[in-house]
């Protein structure tokens, strides 16, 4: 299975704004529920934020809440995360996961995974 692609990452000063792109393939991608993760240094990979195939049902990590915005267009296979007011604890590498399921506020990921993108913020 081809896993989508991210990109959109790069060196942002604390407040500023990013947004990231999780382009996917095949016509099945726009059905599929997505979520967006990230690992920073020394630290497990954490759950950001989950969109389903609709756009219908969202949900975020408590620590991103208000500040990041997913939505997706699946006219162009892409899943899109909107960082806004950036914090240095956002610094992380981010990736993006297609195929798996939303329950209870959160994403149960499939064991695929990209490249990811780097999010670095400078105090």
């Amino acid at each position: 299975q081809v896993q989508p692609v991210e990109s959109g990452g790069g060196l942002v000063q604390a407040g500023g704004s990013l947004r990231l792109s999780c382009a996917g393939s095949g016509r099945t991608f726009g059905w599929k529920t997505v979520g967006w993760f990230r690992q920073a240094p020394g630290k497990e990979r954490e759950f950001v934020a989950s969109i389903s195939w609709s756009g219908g049902s969202i949900y975020y990590a408590d620590s991103v809440k208000g500040r990041f915005t997913i939505s997706r267009d699946n006219a162009k296979n892409t899943v899109y995360l909107q960082m806004s007011s950036l914090k240095p604890e956002d610094t992380a590498v981010y990736y993006c996961n297609a195929g798996g399921s939303q329950n209870s506020g959160t994403y149960y990921p499939t064991p695929d995974w990209g490249q990811g993108t780097q999010v670095t913020v400078s105090s």
